[in-house]
């Protein structure tokens, strides 16, 4: 038998991705810059460092970005005060926040209008968990582990749970089951808050890892995306080996060396070129290169109104 290289589908960018990086296309053909962005755009190197290159500056907070000026917020959510420090500044905000994550920030306004506690399992410090924190701090109890869902002091009778959109399906669900066996009131909403891509992408690495059996996986992703990292960790929890990289200078021959079944995937911010690259220094190793479809998907969002009324009418 020969060696092989799987690249598993889907992957790569998901819908909310490719509307922030078509949003910022047409911010960069229909302005001067510098551009400005609140945090990256998405979390890539790769792509990060391509936009720097074109103009775009990328800042940690709108107090940042000279007053009157476009900035155009992340895929990631911000929270309202990011939002009253723009309006301050009169920045011309064009929002590229993801649909998917803008429904849990919908969700938190609802359910506290109703009077509701929310237990939010998340990431503390990830940008997209600051940015819900955000819409009511005093009424939002982040919870990241089962341990941390095993300690915490029983909350309101009237609690949900709600989720940040990139965590890993299983460890999810763990967290949740620890909730609802001390809290059993503890509602949860009719649809679950991860993202179908994050949902799907994890579950090809399992059905890759089900048919195939790969020695080795690659995640194509950047350190700080948090669902690339939720891939790898997939892969070890199924016992199968595997690395995180940003592109092919992070390939490790030691990885591979030996081996007859290696598995590629990529996070849901990593650009299909960087799949192809990779594809390709593995085809110059000897390893014949195959995809495996588990599931197609055809999601796509629209542009956002202000973005649409802003461009100059040629």
């Amino acid at each position: 038998m020969g060696k092989k290289l799987f690249v598993v589908a889907p992957r790569g960018w998901c819908a909310g991705v490719d509307r922030a990086i078509e949003i910022l296309d047409v911010v960069l053909e229909h302005f001067p810059t510098p551009v400005y962005v609140r945090h990256e755009i998405v979390h890539n190197k790769t792509v990060v460092e391509s936009y720097k290159k074109r103009g775009v500056v990328f800042v940690d907070e709108a107090g940042e970005v000279p007053e009157g000026q476009i900035v155009v917020f992340s895929a990631h959510g911000t929270a309202p005060n990011v939002e009253e420090e723009a309006k301050r500044r009169r920045l011309k905000v064009i929002d590229a926040t993801c649909p998917l994550v803008t429904k849990v920030h919908l969700e938190v306004q609802r359910f506290v209008e109703k009077g509701y506690s929310i237990l939010y399992i998340g990431h503390k410090n990830h940008i997209e968990a600051v940015g819900v924190l955000g819409e009511a701090p005093d009424k939002i109890t982040i919870v990241e582990t089962p341990q941390e869902a095993a300690q915490i002091p029983a909350p309101p009778q009237k609690t949900v749970i709600l989720t940040q959109t990139t965590l890993s399906v299983d460890d999810t669900q763990k967290v949740i089951d620890v909730l609802k066996s001390r809290f059993p009131w503890i509602q949860l909403t009719p649809k679950e808050d991860i993202c179908y891509a994050t949902t799907n992408r994890q579950a090809a690495v399992k059905l890759l890892i089900g048919a195939h059996q790969p020695q080795f996986i690659y995640v194509i992703g950047s350190k700080n995306s948090s669902n690339s990292n939720r891939l790898c960790e997939v892969a070890k929890t199924l016992g199968v080996p595997s690395r995180l990289i940003d592109s092919t200078t992070d390939i490790r021959p030691e990885d591979w060396e030996g081996k007859t079944t290696l598995g590629l995937t990529a996070g849901a911010s990593a650009p299909e070129s960087l799949v192809q690259e990779v594809a390709d220094y593995f085809r110059r190793e000897g390893y014949a290169v195959e995809e495996t479809i588990f599931e197609k998907e055809n999601m796509s969002f629209a542009l956002p109104k202000e973005l649409i009324e802003l461009i100059p009418v040629s």
